[in-house]
């Protein structure tokens, strides 16, 4: 296993660990994921939004390409990789679109490896 993989693997299973020890549900616990992605790959990470949506995204190197959608449409996303990204989307603000399952996803459009983390966090977590 490569030290990129052990890396993004670790990150992933402290996450996990500190969610449980916190004893959140999967019903009300943020949706948060570390992962390694080569040229071309793509990770996503999904959560139920009753009222409001807020997605989060970082990526090293040369950065990802940032999409969110909403139960499979594409509501939001970079025009190209970015190494930063936010979105949130709340009833109040009137910029929400409805109940649904809210993903976000990163895209590695470039030529080198990039580590990406994503978190999407919903209704009362905001």
């Amino acid at each position: 296993m490569s030290t990129f993989t052990r890396l993004a693997s670790l990150a992933a299973v402290s996450v996990a660990a500190a969610s449980a020890i916190a004893g959140a549900t999967s019903a009300s616990a943020s949706t948060f994921n570390t992962v390694g992605l080569a040229p071309g790959q793509t990770a996503c990470v999904q959560q139920y939004a009753a009222y409001q949506a807020r997605a989060d995204g970082t990526a090293t190197a040369a950065g990802a390409k940032f999409k969110v959608l909403r139960s499979g449409t594409v509501i939001n996303s970079t025009p190209s990789r970015a190494n930063q990204y936010a979105a949130e989307f709340r009833s109040v603000w009137g910029n929400f679109p409805g109940p649904g399952y809210y993903s976000l996803c990163a895209t590695n459009t470039g030529t080198t490896n990039t580590i990406v983390t994503l978190q999407v966090r919903t209704d009362g977590e905001i």
